[in-house]
């Protein structure tokens, strides 16, 4: 402590970012301050704090800092740290499916309605996004069956009209069949009914349901009933007393002490979108920053931002303001309303929070316990003092051909997916899984973040080679092998293995970690075999990708193959007498070169 209050005499009253971390040098906490002195200062006076923000303090052995020259700029830095450590006490939101938007790019001649999941700072107009029953193809239906704006994709090269022409539902300027400006004027009208401005689209809809019922031709009269019950969805989710105000974001966050929730009410176009709503997990920071943070995590990710973002406590929203205003370009408002339609749609979202924690709690709970709850207590058996990031390594090959090794990560017990490592083994002839073992750990151990924990699949041998491998690199990483007869844990220079009960969580980690290892080196190793065999048929004269299908369906044994006879090889459905001789001969020839 004498270390770290000696830093805090040191702190600058700056805005920037503060970089918490434990003893391992582990980033835990990533944080803004508009004036760093005070607070950094705040997590270590003595008040009384809450229980996670005592926690997250209880693991500090160190602290960085980085001076910038605006409250925006703390943020914009904040969030990409964020990004990049992950650390255990901030707000980590899963990246989630981003929901569909339609796409419609001005700058076109002619443009088309598109759907996109991608978000882009592009200058085309984005509408959505659609959730919670509204289907954003039954949008684009609408706008095809009430507006005839096209739909199929950019290029304008037809040569002929298209079937949505003849049925009424496009105007074919690919043919030429609408100029620029009257099309424009469809286009106007489609921006109108999308932003909530144009109510066209029903009568139309509704002569075209009367006609087709007329002419007896029901199942287009059933879809255009279809699109006016999709309407009247959208009509019943107008938000009254909005004012000029026709996009705006409302966010709450709440919590039961152990685990916490957050709700986004999303209108656009002055129209009730839906609710995006997200696990907030093992978070230690107060209920104003937990908002700020979670609107930067929420907004960095697949999300479009309104003119307007309402949040129920009060805070200094100068620098979130200007962040966003600057991801927007364009103006954004931070409000804190108090009353009226705009207070209404906050409460909605808290409500929404507070339904989705209470569902929710079982499952965040048993998650915690298999994840992060399951990392705490391997840390414990095997006395380390950490196991936040465990990478396990296996080894996969068929008699010593095609040689792979994978090396997966789990960070606070969950697969961490972006961090997998696929390797080809380079120096080792012949069927040796100690040497291979021995190869992958002298590589790994030259980069990157080194793990806390590393898992070896296989019994004491593998561990001993891998131990020596780590050593000879000058690291010493604490390492355990898993054996999978009886699910023994090993430790290095301990004869005696650690056997725990199936249903301890902390074996089911290890298993899960050491499971996904020996699928992701099995997934390498095959896709790695059938190339190889594919350019190896290939590469017979008389054999296309046709007749190898025939030939691998008929033998999925590559081997069996090799060795098969003449006769054996004619009597296959769809191999000629010609291709048979000349895969017969192509392998013997090479048998006979392998014998001498």
């Amino acid at each position: 402590m004498p270390v770290l209050k000696q830093h805090l005499d040191d702190l600058p009253s700056s805005p920037g970012v503060y970089i918490m971390k434990d003893i391992t040098g582990k980033v835990i906490y990533v944080g803004k301050a508009v004036v760093l002195k005070n607070r950094v200062r705040q997590y270590f006076n003595n008040s009384p704090k809450q229980v996670k923000v005592q926690a997250m303090v209880d693991n500090i052995d160190s602290f960085e800092y980085i001076i910038t020259l605006s409250e925006k700029d703390a943020l914009s830095l904040e969030s990409n740290l964020v990004k990049k450590y992950n650390p255990r006490y901030n707000i980590l939101l899963k990246d989630d499916k981003a929901s569909p938007y339609i796409k419609i790019d001005l700058k076109e001649d002619f443009p088309t309605v598109e759907v996109t999941r991608r978000l882009r700072r592009d200058g085309a107009r984005y509408f959505g996004p659609y959730l919670n029953g509204l289907r954003v193809w039954d949008i684009v239906g609408i706008i095809r069956s009430a507006y005839g704006m096209r739909t199929c994709p950019k290029r304008m090269t037809a040569k002929r009209e298209c079937l949505n022409y003849h049925i009424g539902l496009c105007h074919a300027p690919c043919r030429g069949r609408i100029d620029k400006t009257e099309y424009s004027k469809i286009v106007r009208r489609v921006v109108d009914f999308l932003s909530g401005k144009d109510d066209t689209a029903e009568e139309v809809i509704k002569a075209k349901m009367a006609n087709a019922a007329m002419s007896e031709d029901f199942e287009r009269a059933i879809l255009y009933r279809d699109q006016l019950a999709m309407l009247e969805l959208l009509k019943k989710r107008t938000v009254a007393d909005l004012g000029k105000i026709v996009d705006i974001d409302s966010f709450s966050v709440c919590s039961n002490g152990s685990f916490g929730a957050a709700s986004v009410n999303v209108v656009r176009g002055g129209k009730m979108m839906g609710v995006y709503n997200y696990v907030l997990g093992d978070a230690a920071i107060s209920d104003e920053d937990a908002l700020v943070s979670f609107a930067l995590q929420y907004y960095g990710g697949n999300h479009d931002i309104p003119d307007e973002v309402c949040f129920p406590i009060e805070f200094d929203g100068k620098g979130l303001g200007d962040y966003l205003s600057a991801l927007k370009g364009k103006r954004v408002e931070i409000s804190f309303p108090k009353k009226g339609a705009k207070k209404k749609l906050l409460l909605m979202a808290e409500q929404n929070a507070l339904d989705f924690l209470d569902k929710s709690v079982t499952t965040q709970r048993r998650t915690a316990d298999m994840t992060i709850g399951a990392a705490e207590r391997l840390k414990d058996i095997l006395k380390l003092p950490a196991t936040r990031r465990i990478e396990c390594y296996d080894i996969s090959h068929i008699s010593g051909t095609d040689k792979v090794a994978s090396g997966v990560v789990f960070i606070d017990g969950a697969p961490s997916r972006s961090n997998y490592r696929r390797y080809k083994i380079k120096t080792v002839e012949g069927n040796n899984d100690f040497a291979c073992m021995a190869e992958v750990i002298g590589r790994r151990m030259g980069h990157g973040d080194l793990p806390d924990l590393i898992v070896i699949d296989g019994g004491k041998g593998q561990l001993s080679a891998a131990m020596e491998a780590m050593r000879d690199k000058g690291v010493d990483i604490p390492m355990v092998s898993l054996a999978e007869r009886d699910e023994e844990i090993f430790l290095p220079n301990r004869s005696e293995p650690i056997v725990l009960t199936k249903s301890d969580y902390a074996l089911r980690l290890l298993q899960r970690i050491r499971d996904e290892a020996h699928r992701f080196a099995i997934t390498y190793h095959r896709s790695l075999r059938n190339k190889r065999i594919t350019s190896e048929l290939d590469g017979i004269k008389g054999v296309g990708p046709k007749k190898r299908e025939i030939l691998l369906k008929a033998y999925p044994n590559f081997a069996d193959i090799r060795s098969a006879t003449l006769s054996e090889l004619s009597a296959i459905t769809g191999i000629d007498e010609r291709t048979a001789r000349s895969v017969y001969e192509y392998f013997s020839s090479k048998r006979a070169g392998e014998k001498q």
